[in-house]
């Protein structure tokens, strides 16, 4: 009776030291095989590019078409 009691306490004290989940990006990465064909839709989105900056897109599709993008954030680039 002890031992299991001694057991469900160390467990719930292990659970209170868990390290917390790094917060999610709000990019959404973009991935393999690239999009060939997007729908014409209009939303805007950011691309982040591989070699540095920034490029606005009509949609996240279009964004990932384009090989020099590694993610992007819906909506437009900031200026």
């Amino acid at each position: 009776m002890r031992l299991s009691f001694a057991l469900v306490a160390l467990l719930a004290v292990a659970g209170c030291s868990s390290n917390p989940k790094p917060e999610a990006s709000p990019y959404t990465q973009c991935t393999e095989p690239r999009p060939q064909v997007c729908t014409m839709i209009y939303a805007p989105a950011c691309g982040n590019l591989s070699a540095g900056g920034k490029k606005e897109y009509a949609s996240g599709c279009n964004a990932c078409a384009d090989d020099a993008v590694t993610s992007y954030l819906p909506g437009p680039c900031a200026e």
